[in-house]
């Protein structure tokens, strides 16, 4: 450290006193002078001082350093040279504290974008503030990336906070922030929250675009809040704007997932007789599926052939809308021609394709057509999800194939899938029916081992199979452990619970069942049960 402050104490003096260095130019076969660049003497004491923050155990140790050689030129050098936005941020508060230095807007910039980069969004706020007070405000660049930077991470207040500091400046606020944060807020499941602050933007010198009015429409949409999606809809002309092919997707797409497929059929014959722009493949196969899903097909091949006739060419999405809805309306003959028919237009099939062809054969009762295909998916280097796995399984589990739904769950074991709940309860409960409840023990221990918490249809299963088999006191223990891992029962599970003791003699039991679920303040309508408890002379409180 001694060295360094010496040697760099003298460095202006000598640089002053060489003002000429001889190089040797082989382009010009001779030498010529070449005097050292400011530049070059800068770089000399940037890189000196970055070498003192870095080894330093104190920038106080450095302050006569700094105070002779450190301004907002330098400053900013240093702060990207070190690499380390937390050491950065001491140097930038140690100077502007201790030395008064007026650091540059690119300092600010720099120090505010580092500083979000590494997750330290409090600390660029701080920086931020002291850029304002400092009489320098953010050019739009840095104020949108902090805004939405901060939004990502769930740090809204600060977003907001930025966006008010802007109104409070009197100047406009850019439409491209606010949509930046109010994306953010319909992301993240607050879409309340982005009505209530475009309605507090709209107080100030904001003018929404088209885009704005997208964002909110599809947060209340993906709620299902269709009609109030629409008010906004309607609402767009009193500020200039007209909705556009995306605004009409978002609309339907909302009614047709909630059932409402005429109403989203008839906005895609409004879009057809706009004159700037016209429905496109989104537009088609988002009421497609909505009469699948409806169970509707004939209209939705009709609509398909129509989109298709119109000059739009469906995509791997729309053929499998209409592969699943075949399937699922028992028409496997029609879902397989679908199937060849996007075949012939070059696309490939992927998991959903294979797991709707699948879920088609087990539902018709070709449960072997549907395990070829699972076979025919590995020749295709294709993985199957956790909805493949849980189709083949409750389909051998409704055949009574339990050792084949088993080796199903086995294979489990050792892939990588996230495992449900729905995908073991039928085995479980094959077992149980079967009265192997010790089969369906082991299930779930298995399943648990997976880190899948059985849910209230597994303890339920459970609790009646250890039930008929006899082993009353083990259905306890399972009901009590249920409520343990803060699974609520439901009154259909405590009510059989409580008939199946009552049968086996074991009035007294049943009454403890009753007074724990009161106890827990469950709220089930558990009267039937206190009723028959108080003819054998056990009254219950309810």
């Amino acid at each position: 450290m001694t060295f360094l402050l010496f040697f760099t104490s003298r460095l202006r003096f000598r640089a002053s006193h060489i003002p000429i260095v001889w190089f040797h130019d082989h382009a010009f076969r001779g030498p010529y002078p070449k005097p050292i660049s400011e530049n070059h003497h800068d770089a000399w004491i940037i890189k000196v001082v970055c070498a003192l923050c870095v080894h330093s155990s104190s920038l106080d140790s450095c302050f006569y350093y700094f105070s002779k050689v450190l301004n907002p030129s330098i400053a900013y050098e240093v702060i990207k040279r070190l690499n380390n936005p937390k050491l950065a941020l001491k140097l930038f508060e140690y100077s502007r504290v201790e030395l008064k230095l007026h650091h540059s807007v690119k300092t600010y910039n720099f120090l505010v974008k580092s500083l979000c980069q590494v997750g330290l969004h409090d600390s660029a706020k701080l920086v931020f503030d002291c850029m304002r007070r400092d009489g320098h405000f953010p050019d739009s660049f840095i104020l949108g990336f902090f805004v939405s930077s901060c939004a990502q991470v769930g740090k809204f207040s600060i977003s907001k906070e930025l966006l008010s500091q802007t109104q409070g400046s009197g100047r406009s606020v850019n439409p491209f922030l606010c949509n930046k944060l109010l994306d953010h807020l319909v992301k993240s499941n607050r879409v309340d929250e982005a009505v209530c602050l475009f309605r507090e933007l709209l107080k100030s010198c904001f003018y929404p675009d088209t885009c704005t009015f997208n964002i909110l429409i599809r947060g209340l949409c993906r709620l299902g809040e269709v009609d109030k999606g629409f008010e906004f809809f309607n609402d767009m002309g009193n500020f200039g704007c007209c909705p556009d092919v995306v605004t009409y997707n978002t609309l339907i797409n909302g009614l047709c997932k909630a059932s409402e497929v005429d109403r989203g059929h008839g906005l895609l014959k409004e879009i057809q007789l706009k004159h700037n722009f016209s429905p496109d493949v989104v537009t088609y196969t988002s009421v497609i599926s909505g009469y699948c899903k409806l169970g509707r097909m004939e209209e939705a091949s009709n609509l398909f052939d129509e989109m298709v006739f119109s000059g739009i060419k469906a995509n791997l999405i729309t053929y499998n809308t209409l592969i699943d809805g075949f399937g699922k309306a028992g028409d496997m003959g029609s879902a397989v021609a679908i199937y060849e028919k996007m075949l012939l237009q070059g696309y490939l099939p992927d998991v959903v394709t294979f797991s709707s062809l699948i879920d088609g054969y087990c539902r018709s009762g070709q449960v072997d057509q549907g395990l070829k295909l699972w076979h025919e998916m590995g020749t295709q280097n294709l993985s199957p999800n956790e909805y493949t796995y849980a189709i083949l399984i409750n389909a051998f589990c409704k055949e009574n194939r339990l050792n084949e739904a088993r080796e199903f769950l086995r294979q489990l074991e050792w892939r990588n899938i996230i495992t449900q709940p729905f995908m073991y309860n039928p085995v479980v409960d094959g077992f149980c029916k079967a009265g192997n409840v010790d089969e369906a023990n082991l299930i779930v221990t298995k399943m648990e081992e997976k880190q899948c918490n059985p849910d209230k249809l597994t303890f339920t299963i459970l609790i009646i199979g250890h039930c008929m088999k006899g082993r009353m006191n083990e259905a306890i223990s399972i009901f009590h452990k249920m409520l343990t891992t803060g699974c609520i029962p439901d009154t259909l599970t405590v009510n059989s619970l409580i008939s199946r003791l009552l049968k086996a003699g074991m009035p007294n039991e049943a009454n403890q069942i009753v007074l724990t679920v009161l106890e827990k303040n469950i709220g089930l309508d558990l009267s039937s049960s206190a009723k028959t408890l108080g003819q054998m002379g056990i009254p219950v409180a309810i």
